[in-house]
């Protein structure tokens, strides 16, 4: 909703060649919203779907904080702070996001390699050593 609403502001402002973005990262997290309500994300396996998410989250704070500067810096008609100050704010969502995300990965890539064969060898090595 944020990345529609920054479109628009940018759509009513002298600042029409930042649309592009925002309305990118609006079809994006549409896509992702309907892949998972979907549950595409459970047919297709091999990709995996919060490094998707995580990428995305990662580029869109970072492309944001940089046209909401560029657009309350360069421009000074009324759409373009309000399409800034909105980048700034989607800037941090993007950010809380991307360590909600972050911390979901970590404990996918714990888990993988727990359960990788060399993990469970090195465990089995420590538990004989133990029991000796």
């Amino acid at each position: 909703v944020l990345s529609f609403i920054i479109f628009i502001c940018y759509i009513a402002s002298l600042a029409a060649s930042f649309m592009m973005a925002p309305l990118l990262e609006f079809l994006l997290a549409l896509f992702l919203f309907f892949a998972y309500a979907s549950k595409l994300n459970e047919k297709f396996k091999g990709l995996y779907w919060p490094l998707t998410d995580f990428l995305r989250c990662v580029t869109a704070a970072i492309i944001y904080f940089a046209i909401s500067i560029a657009a309350v810096s360069k421009y000074n008609d009324g759409a373009s702070k309000a399409g800034g100050v909105f980048g700034f704010i989607a800037t941090i969502v993007y950010a809380i996001d991307f360590y909600i995300t972050f911390n979901d990965l970590v404990t996918f890539l714990k888990q993988g390699s727990s359960d990788s064969p060399e993990g469970r060898k090195s465990e089995d090595e420590n538990s004989d050593s133990d029991s000796d």
